[in-house]
């Protein structure tokens, strides 16, 4: 059952409170002043934290104030025998859960208890998920290769400045790119991600710019694009190298003047979206070829990060083996299974050009087909070329 803390002045309170939850199954905390009640709650969790506003010492409200700075995501509910409007609107504004006048009403008491470990196991639950998708997205490895681009995107995330992200096929620029978000002043806003080689090139700047109703056959109703969906956050360009020469002219116009038009319409739209593009190709002969425009690369590459390949970083190879082995297990709910040193020179020995994508496929192959251990026999057998 939920662990709550009560902050009163008044011991009939106190005990009142403490003998009501804890028949109810709930395990209750003391406290009769602001003081002693913020020493409780630095040194333990606490689903439900009341609080009373009238007392000596420190008024509800600064208490209330201090949790909040030592836990933003604490579920504090406010008490008071001389409650107004104007008192519960602070108290909420503050970041108060609730707000209930004393006399207590028992009924009162049980459902806000309830409502609030609804919102707790949600914002735990909300955690969990982060954590997954955290390390879903994690860039594993200490080699000199991998080490200089995590310090490197590490030094660039908290600026604005625009990134251009190369590396071949599969070897993890997506995740630099996420980690460019998560690390920036934008973490809050949207990442909002754009495969420029899987859109047709006669639907791209509808997909980036959205368009109006009307402005072509199927166009059946607005809709927003990529540049008003990341509004805000970060717009990550995957493979723009591939993208068509008239929606680089748009994009460029979008860097250049924070402002967008949907297709069919000649309204200008304010965006504010920090671009982060990525491609494996080599940009520099693709303006040579006329395939690409310099200007818009001149102004997407303000800060170069190249992606090494897995061959320039085998070393690598067996945190990245434990890494997967650990995420597709329990991805598939078992234990995560025994890679033998033989295996993991045999992963060593072979040629991996389709970078990490092909080493987690690897992997994923080895755990479904194989027993507890991994030998470098299966490895040999299911490993491919």
């Amino acid at each position: 059952m939920s662990k709550i803390l009560v902050i009163d002045d008044e011991r009939s309170i106190r005990n009142t409170m403490k003998d009501i939850l804890g028949f109810e199954g709930y395990t209750v905390d003391l406290a009769e002043n602001g003081p002693e009640g913020l020493e409780l709650v630095k040194a333990n969790e606490y689903d439900t934290i009341f609080c009373d506003i009238k007392m000596p010492e420190m008024d509800g409200i600064e208490v209330l104030q201090r949790i909040m700075e030592m836990r933003s995501d604490a579920t504090v509910v406010m008490i008071s025998g001389h409650g107004n409007i104007d008192t519960a609107v602070d108290s909420i504004k503050k970041g108060a859960y609730d707000f209930i006048e004393k006399p207590l009403d028992l009924n009162r008491l049980l459902i806000t208890i309830r409502n609030a470990s609804d919102k707790t196991n949600l914002v735990q639950e909300t955690k969990v998920l982060k954590q997954k998708v955290d390390k879903q997205y994690e860039i594993v490895g200490e080699s000199e290769a991998i080490s200089r681009v995590i310090d490197m995107t590490d030094r660039v995330a908290p600026t604005e400045a625009r990134v251009l992200i190369t590396g071949s096929n599969g070897t993890g620029k997506e995740l630099v790119a996420r980690r460019l978000h998560e690390n920036s002043a934008r973490v809050q806003g949207p990442f909002v991600e754009v495969n420029c080689a899987a859109i047709p090139s006669e639907l791209i700047e509808s997909e980036l710019f959205g368009h109006e109703k009307g402005a072509f056959t199927s166009a059946n109703k607005q809709r927003k694009g990529k540049f008003e969906q990341a509004n805000g956050g970060t717009l990550f360009l995957d493979e723009i190298g591939d993208m068509s020469l008239s929606a680089q002219a748009k994009v460029l116009r979008a860097l250049q003047e924070n402002i967008i038009s949907r297709v069919g319409g000649d309204k200008q739209i304010k965006v504010d979206v920090r671009v982060v593009a990525a491609t494996n190709k080599n940009l520099q002969e693709e303006i040579e070829k006329g395939n690409f425009r310099e200007d818009l690369y001149h102004r997407i590459s303000v800060i170069l990060i190249h992606v090494p390949a897995l061959e320039e970083r085998k070393e690598d190879i067996p945190l990245l083996a434990e890494h997967f082995n650990k995420q597709i297990c329990n991805e598939y709910g078992q234990q995560p299974k025994e890679i033998t040193e033989d295996a993991i020179q045999e992963l060593k020995n072979k040629k991996w050009t389709g970078n990490i994508r092909e080493f987690r496929n690897v992997i994923e192959r080895l755990i479904i087909l194989c027993d507890k251990v991994i030998t470098d026999e299966d490895v040999r057998m299911y490993g491919g070329n």
